[in-house]
């Protein structure tokens, strides 16, 4: 059954993969691939392509690059001759106009890496993480003209551990999405798909991450900023100010000391910091500006760090 159905396939990051992978697996025929143009990578700056358009040169699919596609007559025409049934879009990372909207007859079908309608936005995962949750998900929405806010087609639970953090639970999500697409689009085939409406009152937003976003406030409860932690790796982590200089906090857990906000405590080589709430951190993994990752027990010994100095200063 899914021969007969043609896909336009929207999508830039990694997160993307899976998802145009299973389509190809599954049978149905993807005929164009639509990335962001190739973009500056690296200290030498070269032009380096998107892992989905690697992934669409490997599966040998059919690929444009347009610099733009809300006013694209060009980019409108070569979708208008494929006719296709749906647009699959994950990550593409351009707002969807409204001709493309209206093109397919299923629509434009979105895989968002929440349970929508929390964490609505470009950082989903990331925010899910860093505000505590212990329960995330996948949906697969019909795009309309607002962000995040057309109708559900279908939702699956996925559990955040705490040993979770941004780039360990994206693939699982990816993987999960991936999968739900697929069964997603055979539904629609079958019509055996009732669309819900999302509850707007019940929203929450993801916004783009910013570098002010991982810097670390001590006035947050040890827990907090754990889960920032742990959300925003591998950017923009989790940082502070130690002696005037940067210093990046990579690994860190609640300890059961109680310290004042940002003031240190050496023990042996172990070294403490104190958080909102009466709590404190355990730092085991930094890296002072300039430096490579350490051992919170290495920077002791070389920075030689004072109980009762100040982190944030």
């Amino acid at each position: 059954m899914s021969q007969s159905v043609t896909l336009v396939f929207c999508g830039t990051p990694r997160f993307a993969v899976p998802t145009l992978e299973a389509l190809v697996r599954a049978g149905f025929t993807v005929g164009l691939v639509v990335t962001q143009p190739d973009k500056p990578r690296g200290r030498g700056l070269e032009l380096a392509p998107s892992s989905v358009k690697e992934s669409a040169l490997a599966l040998q699919l059919p690929l444009t690059q347009p610099d733009s596609i809300k006013n694209n007559a060009e980019f409108r025409a070569q979708l208008t001759a494929l006719k296709p049934d749906a647009i699959i879009v994950v990550g593409y990372g351009r707002i969807i106009p409204q001709w493309m909207i209206d093109l397919p007859r299923f629509g434009n079908i979105n895989l968002h890496a929440s349970l929508l309608p929390k964490y609505r936005g470009a950082a989903p995962i990331q925010w899910a993480i860093a505000r505590g949750e212990t329960v995330t998900g996948v949906t697969i929405m019909r795009i309309d003209a607002g962000l995040d806010t057309g109708d559900i087609l279908l939702q699956t639970e996925v559990s955040i551990k705490l040993t979770d953090t941004a780039e360990t639970l994206a693939p699982v999500l990816a993987a999960t999405g991936a999968d739900l697409m697929v069964d997603t689009l055979r539904q629609l085939q079958g019509d055996t798909i009732a669309p819900r409406p999302q509850d707007h009152a019940n929203a929450t937003l993801a916004p783009i991450l910013k570098k002010q976003d991982g810097r670390i406030d001590f006035h947050r409860t040890a827990l907090e900023i754990c889960n920032r932690l742990r959300g925003f790796q591998p950017w923009p982590g989790a940082f502070t100010i130690f002696r005037g200089k940067n210093l990046h906090v990579w690994q860190a857990a609640v300890s059961q000391h109680s310290l004042p906000p940002g003031e240190l405590w050496v023990e042996s080589n172990c070294l403490f910091v104190g958080c909102g709430g009466g709590t404190a951190l355990a730092l085991f993994e930094v890296q002072p500006e300039g430096k490579k990752r350490m051992p919170a027990a290495d920077f002791v010994r070389g920075y030689r760090p004072q109980s009762g100095e100040k982190l944030g200063l």
